[in-house]
């Protein structure tokens, strides 16, 4: 079982006292997170692609290569790169780049992205979605199969055996699947034998059970082993020294940021009942103290089929000190429990 952080690098304003923290300031707190996560123990550390202004990290490869040489053995992975609307041979090659600094520590997480404004940015036509993201990743996995490449799409240039540098340390450089929990996403993820990332951030997380089944029963339909492919979830939460301090910690930054997107969205208000019911032993929410946080990753495990868990850290604005002590604690104390329980249930069970 695999456990780590994920990030948007948020910049919303504090709800306490309405300061924006500067881009570069949170940029810089993150590479101290991924070092302590790093130093704690975590497994990985994922940065996600955002283009607005309440998200610092338009370039996840670049931050993650800031903390690369102060760590040794943390993952480090975008969360999510938005292939539908970039270059896959700039991100291969970014990610190559960062496989070297870290001497093949880098992943790859392609998705579509819930956000839009990268589309406009860089002048691709919403309309084209979906054919976009087939393309391109086609395109990805291709490039890590070999040095040189011929390739022909309808968005982009072809290429005609040219070379793609530098190379990664890892071969293949390992690239997972992004889903919100569409169906599509997660078949196409089995039959292309690639890694699973869930965003499980509402709802009740055992009703991702049905997706993990699909996903593996494509997978073994393709030929894949489904036995050797990982599955991760990517959910909201927040590890305080007691549980009445989490709760009432995480929860303004939470409620700030959620009522936002409502309105984007078209939601409605994210009110306390909402969040109260998240945090429930059912919910989504991962917000409590070590005991509380470690018995909801076990049940995912357990009742899910998940095998590394993303912890998102925080959402909104928080007090730095506040994420810090939050890593430590799910590295220090959340992490040995998880582990060495699931290690003696599937010991008990036979999964390998």
């Amino acid at each position: 079982m695999e456990i780590g952080i994920s990030t948007f690098v948020e910049t919303t304003p504090d709800v306490a006292t309405g300061e924006l923290i500067s881009h570069a300031q949170r940029i810089r707190e993150v590479v101290e997170e991924i070092v302590l996560a790093d130093k704690v123990g975590l497994d990985v550390y994922g940065v996600g692609e955002h283009h607005r202004q309440d998200y610092a990290a338009s370039s996840p490869a670049v931050v993650l290569a800031a903390a690369a040489s102060q760590t040794t053995r943390i993952r480090l992975t975008s969360a999510v790169t938005v292939l539908s609307s970039a270059d896959p041979v700039r991100v291969f090659q970014d990610f190559a780049t960062l496989d070297g600094i870290s001497n093949g520590r880098a992943e790859i997480m392609a998705g579509r992205g819930s956000f839009i404004e990268s589309f406009p940015l860089f002048g691709y036509d919403l309309n084209d979605y979906d054919e976009l993201f087939d393309e391109k990743l086609e395109l990805l996995l291709k490039l890590r199969e070999s040095e040189k490449v011929t390739w022909k799409g309808g968005h982009r240039p072809a290429i005609n055996n040219l070379g793609v540098y530098p190379r990664p340390v890892q071969n293949p450089l390992p690239v997972w699947i992004g889903s919100g929990g569409n169906t599509e996403s997660v078949i196409r993820a089995g039959l292309l034998g690639l890694p699973l990332v869930l965003a499980i951030i509402g709802g009740r997380p055992v009703q991702f059970e049905p997706l993990v089944e699909l996903y593996k029963k494509a997978a073994a339909h393709a030929g894949h082993d489904a036995s050797l492919l990982p599955v991760a979830s990517h959910s909201h939460g927040f590890i305080a020294d007691d549980l009445e301090t989490a709760v009432e910690k995480f929860f303004p930054p939470t409620q700030a940021v959620m009522s936002q997107l409502g309105k984007e969205r078209g939601w409605g208000p994210y009110t306390r009942a909402t969040y109260d019911a998240a945090r429930s032993p059912e919910g989504a929410l991962y917000v409590g103290d070590p005991d509380t946080v470690a018995r909801k990753i076990i049940d995912l495990r357990k009742n899910v089929g998940i095998t590394r868990f993303m912890l998102h850290v925080p959402l909104g604005t928080m007090p730095h000190e506040d994420v810090m002590r939050a890593i430590e604690l799910l590295g220090t104390e959340v992490a040995p429990r998880v582990r060495e329980e699931i290690a003696q249930w599937e010991a008990e069970n036979g999964i390998k």
